[in-house]
């Protein structure tokens, strides 16, 4: 771990044993909701949700699951509990009625909200929640440390989420809760659980799964500790054993066999010769089948080699790319994507490149890798980066792209020192070559292609400056008469997916178009999209920028580093408009990448008047009792131990040993 590792792990114990010492425990996290309204003091539906929660503790099943509604109409308050699979009843109980008293203390007032524990989960409201999967708010909680080998620990981590997936239904359906830990001896041994709440179904309960797998490998799959939660489902891994295995019964096995007398002899020598017949028969159709499979996948290879071949792109050797990479030298990574890692190079002819060699521990990297020949080579734009070539070779799939000097847009945007080199004029280009490259996508292309993964590391700068469109291994090719798609893999980044998107898997154009609103925000803010840092306070982009519009103090959004350029104040509130426009949660009133490069090109343009944001929402702060309490604030970044008897405060694992670091998405 290293001093300064345990020096924070120490200083931080220590803080919270006195924070602990002084005050009640706050929740490890908590979200209270004010787009459903608040309740007036005295008032009926503050009586029923007083009764509701006073009578959660003593109804919770020995699954530690309850649900239940108290009132009539508009007064009808729901309300769901839930234990950690392996806690037990006594200390499900005291966890839940700590809940109660403690969450309308939080959320003062408000019809809506939900708090977190280590060990139990509540949530109430005066809509209709049973059996509704919600994975909005999320919360991330990561180990400040990154493991030895994250590439293989990454994929460990990944294994064991499918095998989770797969193995949370095996019990009692009123459960669905599963643990395991890995046994890979490369790596350091991961404990990891995953819980759905029971009220959802296995299919909804499996999709809300995958939508807490997704934002794990896009979070922290590398750090030695991670959490996932929602109201719906929670995805936890740690390098210790967090969880009581002792109280987490054996799946169900085969029942015992009868003894009595031994079987018939003769019987036995008949079901012999029928299983070999049987196994006989299977083998040869098993032997037919391959045959012909192999031949079809041999066509198959040479058909798309051919269409590949026929890109306008040059195929390389594998030894070429090795030499231009000294032989994929650290010293040489760019950075790290999905599917793979990017090196710098240089050809025998002085040529620079950018080679993206695909993982082989990826299922999806065979997919990516003709995503991005297919399509990238068929396009040209000056505001997407240039295919050079592929190498195809054995296991190895590379992707030879243009080297751009300044690399990606994120390096430079959220760096306090490099921030300085984007005056005004530069973002303002930055925003309108991409407008224009987008725009090429969707309509002025020989293709209609979505790109589906639009963010600031996939906008790369060369050496004037120039933005360009890169990494299109998630990109989606349309049809002419195509205009909106369904996908039952989630794939992305999350804070730039559109809601219809990352809650129903319905994507289209005005996906690619909420992505770009919130990428024209991150650019005029110079802050990242999870979180808007305006002194103290502390929360979402898109909100601080939605209440600042309504209250017309739209100039806090802007990155102070520009607000002294040559740049027009009035063209910078302009392009924050447009960035509204295109992150507002009704679909049908999102512009158009023809309607956006419009508006950025011509004043006299007059802009609709925007709506409410996707996922805008005023959070309070995490574990605080203060109601004017920003989300996330320095003195919120605590950390405190946790007992097998006591809920957790703040992010750290029940045995002390490992140390979480709180990200709100």
């Amino acid at each position: 771990m290293g001093y300064r590792g345990w020096f924070l792990s120490v200083f931080y114990m220590l803080t919270n044993l006195v924070f602990l010492s002084v005050s009640q425990p706050s929740f490890t996290a908590c979200f209270c909701s004010k787009g459903v309204g608040n309740y007036t003091e005295n008032s009926t539906y503050q009586a029923n949700l007083k009764s509701l929660l006073s009578s959660l503790s003593s109804n919770i099943n020995p699954y530690g699951f309850y649900n239940s509604s108290f009132g009539q109409g508009l007064d009808r308050v729901n309300a769901i509990v839930l234990c950690r699979g392996d806690v037990d009843q006594e200390t499900c109980r005291v966890c839940v009625q700590n809940s109660a008293g403690k969450l309308t203390q939080v959320c003062p007032n408000e019809k809506e909200a939900v708090g977190w524990y280590d060990q139990c989960m509540l949530r109430y409201s005066n809509k209709s929640i049973f059996g509704v999967m919600s994975n909005l708010p999320p919360f991330t909680l990561q180990n400040p440390l990154n493991s030895t080998n994250p590439i293989l620990f990454s994929q460990e981590v990944s294994n064991l989420a499918t095998s989770l997936e797969n193995r949370i239904f095996s019990g009692n359906p009123d459960r669905k809760f599963a643990v395991e830990k890995s046994n890979n001896s490369n790596v350091e041994t991961i404990y990891a659980l995953m819980q759905c709440t029971p009220d959802i179904d296995p299919g909804t309960c499996n999709f809300c799964l995958r939508l807490t797998s997704n934002m794990m490998s896009q979070c922290c799959s590398w750090r030695q500790g991670a959490r996932v939660v929602g109201p719906s489902c929670s995805f936890r891994y740690e390098l210790i054993p967090f969880y009581n295995e002792s109280a987490i019964p054996s799946p169900p096995g085969p029942p015992p066999s009868p003894q009595g007398k031994k079987g018939n002899k003769t019987w036995i020598v008949i079901v012999c010769v029928i299983v070999a017949v049987v196994l006989v028969i299977l083998s040869v159709c098993i032997f037919i089948f391959t045959r012909k499979w192999q031949k079809r996948k041999k066509a198959a290879k040479l058909e798309e080699l051919e269409e590949i071949d026929g890109a306008e792109t040059v195929q390389y050797d594998f030894s070429t790319i090795r030499a231009a990479t000294n032989n994929f030298s650290a010293n040489d990574l760019l950075g790290k994507g999905g599917f793979g890692a990017v090196y710098k190079g240089t050809l025998s002819d002085g040529q620079m490149i950018a080679a993206k060699r695909l993982s082989k521990e990826s299922g999806q990297g065979e997919q990516e890798f003709r995503n991005e020949v297919l399509l990238v080579a068929k396009l040209q734009h000056k505001s997407l980066v240039r295919l050079l070539g592929f190498c195809l070779e054995k296991t190895e799939r590379l992707l030879i792209y243009e080297f751009l000097s300044n690399g990606s847009l994120d390096k430079l945007l959220f760096d306090p020192l490099k921030s300085s080199e984007l005056d005004w004029d530069r973002r303002y280009r930055i925003v309108e070559s991409v407008a224009k490259g987008l725009l090429y996508l969707h309509e002025d292309s020989r293709l209609k292609i979505i790109h589906r993964d639009l963010k600031a590391s996939n906008i790369l700068l060369d050496e004037d400056m120039n933005a360009k469109i890169s990494d299109f291994g998630m990109a989606r090719l349309f049809h002419a008469d195509e205009s909106v798609a369904n996908t039952n893999r989630i794939a992305g980044t999350y804070g730039y997916m559109a809601p219809e998107y990352a809650l129903h898997g319905l994507f289209s154009i005005k996906s690619d178009v909420f992505s770009y609103g919130v990428l024209v925000l991150e650019i005029i803010s110079g802050q990242k999209n999870s979180y808007f840092r305006d002194g103290q306070t502390v929360e979402d982009l898109l909100s601080f920028a939605w209440k600042n519009w309504l209250g017309g103090t739209a100039l806090k959004i802007i990155d102070p580093a520009i607000t002294a350029s040559s740049g027009s104040i009035q063209n910078i509130i302009r392009c924050i408009h447009i960035g509204l426009l295109c992150v507002q949660d009704d679909i049908t009133k999102r512009p158009t990448m023809a309607s956006v490069v419009l508006m950025l090109q011509s004043f006299s343009v007059s802009l609709p008047k925007p709506s409410e944001p996707a996922f805008f929402a005023q959070s309070r702060s995490i574990g605080s009792d203060k109601s004017d309490t920003p989300l996330l604030s320095e003195d919120s970044r605590t950390r405190s131990t946790a007992t097998p008897s006591q809920p957790a405060v703040a992010s750290q694992s029940v045995n002390e040993a490992s140390i979480s670091d709180l990200d709100p998405r």
